[in-house]
């Protein structure tokens, strides 16, 4: 079972369907999935899933039985299934006839998440699973207005999926009361954390029971991450999945190494080429996204930025351009690309390299997907030689780079610099390792130069 996205509306409260008075008949459901309600089975054959994923199968009956539990899973393993079926499992078993008995303001079960899109995602896949029971859910968050959701609080909803900063807010206006929490789940913490939500995670678990069940999700599990678990979990259950290495290796991986001043023309010689399709490109920081999208447009290349600066209807006009080909490239940040589905992207481009090696891993999985086949291209500055370092010693071989191009940087190639963790990385600052050795080969203005085309790469010859 995989996650599916979708751009997010305003949401209201959800009741689910009850079901139909006829039967339908299935196969007899595999795994874990044999542990669920026959009505929850019923919407899994509808979709048409019978086995259940690794971490569904692991995730299940501990969650089904009520402990706490540590993730460690990407987008893709199946993850949103993992924990929202055995949510609606947990709530069948607490009213033995699943039905809602939530009150208004007062949510059974609470799932935070990171970003809009991903809040949506989950609502969806609580929509689907739980479409013939009758149980309220609704998404909140930022960036609409708090009206419809507000409203769908006061009618009373036993499910509640929140992005940090509207959830806050609603409980200081008193409408939210988190006291009758029995399931609390925090999804992709580690994004989370990088967008500075700590403090939010924390007044909200303030207010929760000590004796509800705790689901804890990050896609990578530092010591910060541990500890953090640590202070909200008991005596949990640890899983950890890894993505599935033979996706990684449908990937041609490369790598370019060139001055941070010459990327902006590097990318627009990769873009000129109509072999390459539907592409992200990923920086760093919120800025550069929208600096590289100024510039693709300016020279006639349809892109939008994805970041959480913009507003909702920005992200959903850029998600659904993305989606239909009106926009051919998406230039996001990692946050703002958490959750997003998209079929057929042939390309990824690492404007910047990730700080965390396993967020490479991440980004470059968006593409050669359902069995096919597709790029990943890397930048790499001199400033940035030392992530490419952590990223090769997490693949356990180098990348291979392309040195015949026309702005291949020698200064980057033999730089020697280590990986910074200081926030910004030193991006941003013009240092000697970053020009290329001898003259500089920038583009006249309005007519970025080609550059000359790779060799071993099939989608450049």
């Amino acid at each position: 079972m995989s996650e599916s996205s979708h751009a997010p509306q305003a949401p209201s409260a959800n009741r689910t369907a009850a079901p139909p008075s006829h039967s339908q008949t299935s196969k007899a459901p595999l795994g874990a999935f044999g542990r669920l309600d026959p009505k929850i089975q019923r919407a899994l054959a509808a979709e048409g899933y019978e086995t259940p994923t690794p971490i569904q199968e692991n995730c299940l009956p501990a969650l089904i039985d009520g402990r706490d539990l540590i993730g460690s899973a990407q987008t893709g393993t199946g993850k949103t299934a993992a924990f929202t079926l055995p949510i609606l499992q947990r709530l069948l078993s607490g009213t033995g006839r699943g039905h809602s008995r939530s009150r208004p303001r007062a949510p059974r079960v609470l799932i935070l998440a990171p970003t809009r899109e991903l809040a949506a995602q989950i609502g969806d896949s609580i929509e689907t699973y739980g479409r013939f029971l009758s149980f309220r859910h609704t998404v909140i968050f930022g960036g609409i207005s708090q009206h419809r959701q507000v409203k769908a609080l006061t009618q009373g909803v036993d499910i509640l999926v929140a992005t940090p900063g509207r959830l806050l807010d609603l409980m200081k206006q008193g409408h939210v009361v988190l006291d009758s929490v029995e399931i609390f789940v925090l999804d992709e913490v580690d994004r989370m954390l990088d967008m500075g939500f700590i403090h939010d995670i924390k007044q909200v678990v303030a207010k929760m029971p000590r004796d509800r069940q705790t689901v804890f999700l990050s896609a990578t599990m530092p010591r910060k991450m541990e500890e953090l678990a640590g202070t909200m979990v008991r005596n949990p259950v640890r899983v950890a999945i890894t993505p599935e290495a033979p996706a990684v290796e449908r990937i041609a991986q490369r790598v370019f190494f060139v001055g941070k001043q010459d990327k902006d023309a590097l990318l627009h010689s990769m873009l000129k080429n109509p072999a390459v399709g539907r592409t992200i490109v990923f920086t760093q920081m919120k800025h550069a996204a929208n600096k590289v999208v100024a510039k693709l447009e300016r020279a006639g290349i349809p892109s939008a930025a994805l970041h959480g600066n913009k507003s909702q209807s920005a992200r959903t006009r850029a998600l659904d351009g993305f989606r239909t080909g009106r926009l051919r490239v998406l230039v996001a940040t990692d946050v703002a690309a958490r959750g997003l589905d998209v079929d057929d992207i042939t390309h990824v481009i690492n404007y910047d390299l990730p700080v965390e090696a396993e967020t490479y891993i991440h980004r470059i999985g968006r593409t050669a997907r359902a069995g096919t086949e597709g790029d990943a291209i890397s930048f790499c500055s001199a400033e940035d030689r030392g992530f490419l370092r952590e990223i090769e010693r997490l693949l356990g071989k180098p990348v291979p780079a392309e040195m015949d191009h026309e702005f291949h940087c020698a200064n980057a190639f033999h730089s020697t610099q280590p990986a910074s963790r200081v926030p910004g990385g030193g991006r941003g600052k013009r240092g000697g390792n970053g020009r290329p050795a001898g003259k500089s080969r920038r583009p006249s203005s309005g007519n970025p130069r080609g550059g000359a085309k790779p060799r071993r790469n099939r989608n450049w010859g």
